[in-house]
């Protein structure tokens, strides 16, 4: 339950990707609407978004940079407080929205008011739910969000740095009261799925320039004269051993003496207070669609058969003569299909990248100037991190363990994550069209990660699969997340085991035992977030469907992609209401040639 991630709306995560134009001014970020030809309903919306804009930069402690935000100089208020606050505001702001008469708004604002109220009514739920009190889970904590995984570029942002590692104690002390709230109810993530978790804090407890908080000062930008670098780095080394890892050894001590051992023994959602209901919207978030559990377990169910059977024909033109299972094991002990250094497993993943650079031309008509870079996993979270992940500034690729990060599956994953999948996508939101500001770091994940999977897909389409064996790795990357919608709906609201869900993923897909443990725990703490994938790629796949059969020989991928990232990232709902429209857009156009 990454409460903090949800609700600053993605500035740490890849951003949703729209065309690059020039971008907006004024406080809400303009867009061509807010003119003369501006309806009066148009004004009323942007008004609240202008003024939303300005809280959020208020409440979430963020300054403007260009055309980005960054952290400010201290953590935000996470009291109970706060939060019964800001879900107040969330709550006023969906009745203002509702006010509003959808009828009278202009194309793009109705699309404006859609994505702010699904955002607020989001943010709204979560606070109910008092999911701050649980500000960690398998995959994400709290204490890993001081460190600035990103480049600092300027003094500036050196400077708020090192005020926020100032402000560690503070910010620290307020999530282990949030903590033990939470564990009072029996509202934490599952004690199987933090298990090590404690050990990622230790390197932070050091004192001295081995500290992970000291790495962005080794490497200070030479804009900064070397005085003030020099000052900067003794004022780090003050902080860092004497204010921020003392606080870091006091969550470390709570979390082994009393927060592990009293952690819930049990893994579903339902089990947690009204915890069906909780499921239910914790989908409604990360979809932005009303499916219950029975009816995506169902859809799950028909994906794995459908996948089972393409994996299976792509096994017979290997030329393997085995079974299913005896395939998967050949794939994880043959040295063929692993690096042998971190240098050459980023090196086959850069590899990738730059062919898919050559046929971007082929899959849109507007590029991002922002580029991005490729580094591997900090070690300091490596042993229980995914095995890649995308954002604006880099693409993360995970060097730990070499042995469970096999190469057939490295071109789906690179695909997904760096580009044409989240990086890409970081980019062309910052580029975004004169648009508001808040939906340049608006990300919902149904529509985010159904672009990365659908960046999978959509490489077979641009022969980014040299051999069977990466088809392979495409297609069990695939059925991983079809198994997501299976194995997510079985644990926390059918009565699945953790062990059925790891033997059900191991049986459907050749992951490596390692990341198919990490998944699974991942799964257990963060429900619903993995649903997200496999239903948006379905809906994307869906709607070109659509469009290539209303288009014919007259489908092009180019606009349809162009239209697709152009509207930034939206509820499913407006997606396919958007597009639809687009489809019917072009047909009469064809008509009319």
């Amino acid at each position: 339950m990454k409460i903090l991630a949800a609700l600053l709306l993605a500035l740490a995560a890849p951003g949703a990707a729209q065309a690059p134009l020039p971008p907006a001014g004024g406080a809400g970020g303009g867009n061509e609407t807010a003119g003369a030809t501006a309806t009066a309903a148009d004004r009323r919306l942007k008004a609240l978004y202008d003024a939303d804009w300005q809280w959020r930069l208020r409440e979430f402690v963020q300054v403007e940079d260009g055309l980005r935000t960054k952290d400010g100089d201290h953590f935000p208020d996470i009291s109970p407080a706060a939060w019964a606050r800001r879900g107040a505001y969330w709550a006023k702001l969906v009745a203002d929205i509702d006010a509003i008469p959808t009828d009278q708004l202009s194309p793009e604002e109705r699309i404006n008011a859609a994505v702010l109220r699904e955002t607020s009514r989001a943010q709204a739920a979560q606070v109910k739910w008092r999911t701050y009190e649980a500000p960690l889970n398998s995959d994400s904590f709290f204490w890993g969000e001081v460190k600035p995984y990103g480049t600092l570029e300027s003094e500036a942002d050196y400077r708020r740095y090192l005020a926020r590692l100032a402000d560690v104690p503070r910010y620290f002390d307020a999530n282990l009261a949030n903590m033990a709230a939470g564990l009072k109810r029996g509202f934490t993530p599952p004690a199987v799925t933090l298990k090590a978790r404690d050990d990622t804090i230790v390197p932070f407890t050091k004192a001295g320039d081995d500290n992970p908080l000291f790495e962005p000062f080794k490497a200070m930008p030479d804009t900064i004269p070397a005085g003030t670098r020099d000052a900067m780095r003794a004022e780090a080394r003050r902080l860092i051993d004497g204010t921020a890892a003392p606080a870091y050894a006091r969550v470390l001590a709570y979390l082994r003496t009393t927060y592990l051992p009293r952690a819930r023994t049990t893994i579903a959602a339902k089990d947690l207070p009204d915890g069906a209901a909780f499921y239910q919207d914790q989908i409604r978030e990360y979809t932005t669609l009303d499916l219950t559990p029975a009816q995506i377990h169902a859809i799950g169910l028909k994906e794995v058969a459908r996948i089972d059977a393409d994996m299976r024909a792509t096994i017979a033109a290997t030329g393997f003569k085995g079974s299913f299972a005896e395939f998967l094991a050949f794939l994880r002990r043959d040295p063929q299909f692993y690096a042998k250094t971190p240098r050459e497993l980023l090196g086959f993943s850069a590899y990738v990248m730059k062919r898919m650079d050559g046929r971007l031309k082929d899959v849109f008509t507007v590029l991002p100037r922002y580029r991005f870079t490729l580094r591997p996993v900090p070690d300091a979270i490596a042993p229980i991190y995914t095995s890649g992940r995308g954002g604006l500034q880099a693409c993360l690729m995970n060097t730990y363990d070499l042995p469970s990060r096999p190469l057939y599956n490295l071109t789906a994953l690179t695909l997904h994550e760096c580009v044409p999948g989240h990086s890409h996508q970081g980019a062309m939101a910052l580029e975004a069209p004169d648009r508001p500001k808040f939906r340049r770091e608006t990300y919902f994940s149904g529509y985010g990660e159904g672009w990365g999977l659908y960046s999978e897909w959509l490489g077979t389409k641009l022969g980014m699969y040299e051999t069977p064996y990466e088809e392979f790795g495409r297609e069990t990357f695939e059925n991983w997340r079809a198994v997501r919608l299976v194995i997510d709906t079985g644990m926390h609201s059918m009565g699945w085991s953790r062990q059925r869900a790891i033997d059900y993923l191991s049986e459907h897909t050749a992951l490596a035992a390692h990341d198919i443990e990490i998944e699974v725990d991942r799964y257990i703490s963060w429900p619903g977030q993995a649903l997200a994938y496999k239903l948006g790629e379905m809906k994307m796949r869906e709607l070109r469907a659509k469009a290539e059969a209303a288009l014919g020989d007259r489908f092009d991928q180019r606009p349809f992609h162009d239209k697709l990232l152009g509207l930034g990232s939206v509820p499913l709902p407006v997606l396919e209401r958007e597009m639809l429209a687009w489809i019917e857009q072009e047909k009469a156009k064809s008509a009319n040639r």
